[in-house]
């Protein structure tokens, strides 16, 4: 869902279904604070927990992939419940992984289920390699995601993938049924052709194509924003890999993406596209970071990526504790602004990239949560607030989507799979580094981060 292209900041993306209807209601579920004496291990155990079901328990049924969002509060109209999201999905993987780490699930039946999901990727439409953005969860057909966004979404992809190499890393050394499963992972990474993404050989990436449409879309993967892990991915490949200067040259723009700015005194390090003052929704400091460690990780031109994500966090945080709009509850336990469901000026839901320069009052409790790598304490302040003291805002699969005490403790009670999917990744790694670990050994990605002269002493890439 977070096809945010900016600095064109969500004048409407697309309709998503999330206008109010008058569809028969579900019963929202109704969740009682806990108490102010659980310790923190616990809270982070609850929310993890939580976030999980949304890809245990709500997945779409035939794929059991995730499902681009999911409605407490009404039924899916019929052309929209089978609606799979790639990207999303990859989140899931990775989701489920901790949940089968911390023994939220069985691990026997999740490789049943994981095996189930390769199966469904394998026989799912493919351009190129690469899948589209959304896909029908009975069919494996592309589902459009705008008339010209009918192929192949290199992003998604990636994100979807370091989902399955993480899968490929955790049970690539177990029994017959879990190497089969990593086997299955291999197969549908080696498959997809990144490099055909190069337009024919430009030093870019491009994010789509079409088998109608060719390049129309036309939107080149430069500049900082939440695509770094694509072009990761795109040199680590075995099969249809990019070479070094299609990252310095297309990604980094010829290293003019570099800034010296500040704010709150703390550098920036990199223009973020289209929101230079602040920075970007929180989002770009997660999504490619499931997998990909930036601890003291480093290439040509960032000297520590992990201060680079740090700063965007806090900077977003000391912007919600000054809250120069007013805005009711902002303050160090309730802050947060990333792209996600909104409040629209009627009261009616939308969709929207919040982030300083496009504050609309509303917070999206994804943002702290899955900055806990970034901000421990900061997160956790914001962690104990919701589940504490705002029972309302917490549903069935955790905190929903978008929360405002501003507009009279307004919430909807939906979900959407990219926001969720980020939220046990995101903990674990902070409390275990267990994603960073499976990804970053991954023998491709040692490879392809030195193609590019990244460094990692933490993973002995030099």
């Amino acid at each position: 869902m977070k096809r945010i292209i900016l600095p064109i900041i969500v004048a409407s993306l697309f309709a998503i279904s999330c206008k109010n209807t008058q569809n028969a209601k579900q019963e929202v579920s109704k969740v009682k604070a806990v108490k102010s004496n659980i310790t923190d291990e616990q809270l982070m155990d609850r929310v993890q927990k939580d976030a999980l079901k949304y890809f245990w328990d709500y997945a779409e049924p035939n794929s059991m992939l995730g499902r681009e969002r999911y409605h407490e509060d009404d039924i899916y109209p019929d052309n929209d419940k089978h609606v799979v999201t790639t990207g999303g999905s990859g989140f899931g993987l990775a989701t489920i992984l901790v949940g089968v780490e911390r023994g939220f699930v069985p691990r026997q039946i999740a490789v049943r289920r994981l095996t189930h999901m390769m199966d469904f990727l394998a026989k799912a439409d493919r351009h190129k390699g690469a899948w589209s953005h959304w896909i029908n969860g009975e069919t494996g057909k592309t589902v459009p995601f705008g008339k010209k966004d009918n192929g192949g979404d290199l992003v998604e992809t990636a994100f979807l993938t370091s989902g399955i190499l993480m899968v490929r890393e955790y049970f690539k050394n177990g029994n017959a049924e879990e190497k089969a499963l990593a086997k299955k992972c291999d197969e549908l990474w080696k498959g997809i052709q990144w490099n055909w993404y190069t337009k024919g050989g430009e030093k870019v990436l491009y994010w789509h194509w079409s088998p109608e449409y060719q390049w129309e879309m036309n939107f080149p993967l430069q500049g900082y924003n939440e695509c770094l892990i694509t072009y990761i991915l795109a040199a680590s490949s075995p099969t249809y890999s990019i070479d070094a200067e299609t990252y310095y040259k297309g990604w980094t723009r010829n290293g003019t993406y570099l800034s010296d700015k500040e704010k709150y005194g703390l550098p920036m390090y990199v223009k973020h596209n289209g929101a230079e003052e602040y920075g970007g929704p929180l989002f770009w400091t997660q999504y490619s970071y499931i997998g990909l460690d930036p601890t003291n990780l480093s290439d040509k031109l960032i000297k520590n990526y992990f201060d680079l994500n740090k700063n965007q966090v806090l900077i977003d945080y000391k912007y919600c504790v000054e809250n120069p709009k007013g805005w009711k509850g902002y303050g160090p336990n309730y802050w947060g602004l990333t792209a996600g469901y909104s409040r629209n000026q009627d009261g009616s839901v939308g969709y929207d990239a919040h982030f300083p320069q496009n504050d609309r009052g509303v917070i999206t409790p994804t943002a702290a949560l899955s900055s806990f790598p970034y901000s421990p304490k900061e997160s956790m302040d914001f962690l104990r607030f919701m589940y504490t003291q705002k029972p309302e805002f917490i549903g069935s699969a955790g905190p929903y989507d978008a929360t405002s005490i501003n507009y009279n403790n307004w919430t909807t009670p939906r979900y959407l799979a990219i926001d969720q999917g980020t939220i046990a990744p995101m903990i674990e790694n902070y409390r275990t580094g267990f994603l960073w670990k499976l990804f970053m050994n991954a023998p491709e990605i040692q490879q392809g981060l030195k193609k590019l002269s990244f460094k990692s002493e933490k993973y002995n890439i030099k």
